[in-house]
């Protein structure tokens, strides 16, 4: 967890060389346990390891960010008929919570406040739908999109746009509407992900023209 949380702070960024003895020292431990968590990380995508030289951080993919964004799609599209076939009054206060949560959010100026709160409004969706399996792999997608990239990549859609696209899904919901609420939710996720590859595309021109 305290690798996972300098993932997320950026105090770890795409493509670094990782040092065992720096972790262990910023997380008082010895380095066994250092090499175990760094070896359950290589299992989720988040570092790699090269023998005789140690673990480095993934660099970022516009390929992988891609494909997150669709599994995503599917994955979330997918649960909306049990989730509204399920949801009582109790479910929908739940969403409706995590809705308020985000709205409130999503004005801060700290970046990291909105992506936890987006995560929290589509896992509490998804969670509303009962299918475990399904919403332990959209997990560990938020899980790559959240430690790995920088919520600068990630939250380059205007606010109003998240925002409005949160409301219209948690009406559809209430609604019992689903060719509504799944029209939405494939819009959100879409819009998101092509504004996170115009920021990656403008990000990776500016470091080619930095070795000019």
């Amino acid at each position: 967890m305290g690798i996972r949380r300098m993932f997320f702070l950026n105090e770890i960024i795409p493509g670094q060389k990782i040092s065992y003895g720096d972790l262990a020292k910023r997380l008082d431990m010895s380095t066994t346990p250092i090499i175990q968590a760094l070896k359950r990380l290589e299992f989720q995508g988040l570092v790699r390891h090269e023998p005789n030289r140690g673990y480095y951080t993934e660099a970022i993919s516009l390929k992988e960010i891609t494909e997150i964004y669709e599994f995503r799609e599917l994955i979330e599209t997918s649960l909306l008929p049990k989730t509204i076939s399920r949801i009582d009054d109790r479910g929908l206060k739940k969403l409706k919570k995590a809705l308020d949560n985000h709205l409130e959010a999503v004005r801060d100026i700290y970046l990291k406040e909105r992506l936890l709160k987006d995560m929290g409004f589509h896992l509490t969706l998804a969670q509303l739908s009962g299918c475990t399996t399904q919403i332990n792999t959209l997990k560990s997608l938020f899980d790559l999109l959240y430690l790995k990239y920088r919520g600068n990549i990630l939250f380059v859609t205007p606010m109003d746009t998240v925002d409005s696209e949160h409301i219209k899904i948690y009406e559809y919901i209430a609604d019992a509407n689903l060719k509504g609420a799944t029209k939405i939710l494939k819009q959100h996720i879409s819009n998101v992900k092509d504004h996170a590859i115009i920021s990656i595309e403008r990000m990776n021109k500016e470091k080619q023209m930095e070795t000019i």
